[in-house]
């Protein structure tokens, strides 16, 4: 007969959770079998009293009593060499209850230790102990009613070792169990780890963009407002007002910056062509965006990143070559995404202004997190020679 599932210490819960529930484990039934059993052996067991034969059995039914609830107790607060003597000890008395009773339930003891042995000692000690108790229980049967007596009553007895099967495949049931609730806890373990993790990354990317975008343009701000005030004392007003125009000139560029830098940190919003078309025209070259391959939806952080890569690359060309033409092709192979930004020689007189702080290294450090190669250099050679081109390639997975 099997037996009920024992306690199991399990992990410790975590401050602030209720109770551990272990899948299987009912503590209703953990309790309520024993006092079935107990209760139907001194309704049923004869004969029970405070002298002669009914005073063994009723010595014989307390210690079979002790010896199932034992079941009830938690595994850790019973050694297995405790648990091995005490299961012996009930075996034995079990057995002489089955000879000393005249009636009753007396056999219900023997079924229900031999199957719970099963569970909480090691296999081999619990074969044998099993072993132990069907031949105790039928050599007291057999001995008890004699040879010329049916079988089957003695040959029951030699069953009373057979629920230790039950016992041995619920306790690997239930260590499977422990095993795979175990392995859960350490994925989501790994998982919280994981999360953290890419929680301190987004927030460093998003400190590099806004440090990116407006520490350095901030510096440059300054600085001519700086320069101005100290021009206010020479009286050259022209120069003042030269100064001014430039920290004007800044602030609007690093307006514009901030706002594609807030639209690339919504990575819900961000369709790659559509911005990166709205980018160039708001740099003011009008169809200068050229799209090959086939268009498609490509992950949201290499959206952001070509994005931010087209931003720094624009406004480097407006800051350093300004009249000067600009193309932009987005090329979608089967398995990467390509941006290209070129730009022709300055058109214009170059005036000295703040970067925006990423720079080639910051463009390089954005690539190389998403696996993606970029190359930055001078054109050497055909109609844009003298010019600028950056070349990000990213992998879409």
């Amino acid at each position: 007969m099997p037996a009920a599932t024992p306690p199991s210490p399990g992990p410790a819960p975590s401050p602030g959770d209720g109770p551990r529930k272990v899948p299987g484990r009912d503590l209703r039934v953990q309790w309520i079998i024993p006092a079935a059993v107990v209760v139907a052996g001194a309704l049923t067991i004869r004969p029970m009293g405070l002298g002669g034969q009914g005073l063994v059995v009723l010595l014989l039914f307390l210690v079979n009593c002790a010896a199932l609830l034992i079941r009830t107790l938690p595994e850790a607060k019973v050694p297995q060499r405790a648990a091995l003597v005490w299961f012996a000890l009930g075996i034995v008395a079990a057995a002489a209850l089955l000879g000393a009773g005249d009636s009753g339930t007396t056999y219900l003891f023997a079924f229900f230790i031999s199957g719970h042995l099963g569970y909480r000692l090691e296999t081999r000690w619990a074969l044998g102990l099993a072993l132990l108790c069907s031949v105790l229980c039928g050599g007291v049967l057999y001995y008890r009613l004699g040879q010329g007596h049916d079988v089957l009553p003695w040959a029951l007895g030699l069953a009373a070792g057979a629920p230790v099967l039950a016992g041995i495949l619920n306790r690997s049931h239930h260590e499977a169990v422990r095993a795979a609730l175990a392995a859960a806890e350490s994925a989501e373990r790994v998982a919280r780890a994981e999360a953290q993790t890419a929680v301190l990354t987004e927030r460093s990317r998003i400190a590099r963009d806004v440090h990116d975008v407006l520490a350095h343009s901030l510096a440059g701000i300054n600085m001519q407002l700086e320069l101005a005030d100290a021009l206010l004392d020479t009286g050259d007003l022209d120069k003042v007002r030269e100064a001014t125009t430039k920290a004007h000139g800044m602030v609007k560029d690093s307006l514009k910056q901030a706002q594609w830098t807030v639209h690339a940190l919504r990575e819900d919003a961000l369709p790659l062509v559509e911005s990166l078309s709205a980018m160039v025209e708001s740099s003011g070259h009008r169809d200068a965006l050229a799209v090959t391959g086939a268009v498609r939806e490509v992950p949201a952080p290499v959206t952001q990143n070509l994005l931010r890569i087209a931003q720094e690359s624009l406004t480097n060309a407006a800051r350093h070559a300004p009249g000067g033409e600009v193309r932009v092709e987005l090329a979608f192979a089967p398995s990467s995404t390509a941006l290209t930004i070129r730009n022709r020689p300055a058109t214009r007189t170059v005036t000295t202004g703040a970067g925006s702080g990423m720079g080639l290294i910051g463009m390089r450090e954005r690539v190389a997190l998403l696996g993606g190669t970029i190359t930055a250099g001078p054109v050497t050679e055909g109609p844009d020679e003298g010019g600028w081109q950056v070349e990000a390639v990213i992998p879409d997975e």
